[in-house]
């Protein structure tokens, strides 16, 4: 009798070691099956909104551009960009075209020179910001909360290692929907022709308005210009531009390709 009840106390003890075993592997593997996620970085949350995955799986975006600067039309025509901003093509409604295959620029002859080159990759740029914010090359400062014209928004600033683009020695500041991650305005120099204290004296702001859903991508189809000062927000506006007719088109041999006579920078 006493022997069974023997038996009977092991097989209970084996039962409770043998649960309290299984218990731990259990927790040990979910704790293997949902690890810990890094949260999202603010510039990863605006790629996120604007659907840079889904735009850069198109090989090229071609809408219409009217853009006004400083009182006057500077550019009436079609862009054709490739989403990864390795090529594009201005076709102005005078005939008269503009290309940019990587860093060289190819233009009909005849068009002034000195501003092929900063219309090919200026215009572009401020369309396929969006798309390129993790590009090599860039450096982001920390996020934080801003107030510009009453409103408040996330705030980073964007500057760029040596040897990156064009203008390594631009800056933007740029100005996020709180609640979206959808941009509303980025602050710029443009060095081109000048030193960075120079351009510093006259920092421009684009904001961008009037959102459309293009295959689920928003597109800004208004762009406004500003002058900014860091205390004052957006000043006197300096231009605007209207974006339409947006469609994606795949590659073809003779897209990009200048005709022969085009001059080159």
């Amino acid at each position: 009798m006493w022997k069974d009840k023997i038996m009977t106390k092991n097989v209970v003890i084996f039962l409770f070691i043998s649960f309290i075993i299984s218990c731990g592997e259990i927790k040990e593997e979910k704790e293997v099956e949902t690890p810990i996620q890094a949260a999202l970085t603010l510039v990863e949350k605006i790629e996120k909104e604007h659907q840079k995955e889904a735009f850069l799986k198109h090989d090229n975006i071609q809408f219409d551009l009217a853009l006004y600067f400083g009182g006057k039309q500077r550019i009436n025509g079609q862009l054709t960009l490739a989403t990864n901003s390795s090529q594009g093509l201005i076709a102005l409604e005078s005939g008269e075209k503009v290309y940019f295959i990587k860093d060289k620029v190819f233009y009909s002859p005849g068009m002034n020179e000195k501003r092929v080159r900063f219309d090919a990759y200026t215009w572009s740029y401020f369309f396929l910001f969006p798309y390129k914010m993790s590009d090599q090359g860039t450096i982001w400062s920390g996020s934080e909360k801003r107030t510009m014209d009453e409103v408040v928004y996330n705030y980073q600033k964007l500057s760029f290692e040596d040897g990156t683009g064009d203008d390594p020695n631009d800056w933007y500041k740029v100005y996020s929907d709180t609640n979206t991650n959808r941009i509303s305005a980025a602050a710029y120099i443009v060095t081109a022709s000048s030193s960075v204290e120079k351009a510093e004296e006259d920092p421009h702001a684009i904001a961008y308005s009037n959102y459309k859903e293009i295959e689920g991508i928003p597109i800004a189809a208004e762009w406004k210009f500003f002058g900014w000062t860091e205390k004052e927000g957006l000043t006197d506006t300096l231009g605007n531009a209207a974006l339409s007719n947006f469609k994606f088109v795949e590659n073809s041999d003779s897209l990009f390709t200048p005709p022969t006579n085009f001059l080159s920078l």
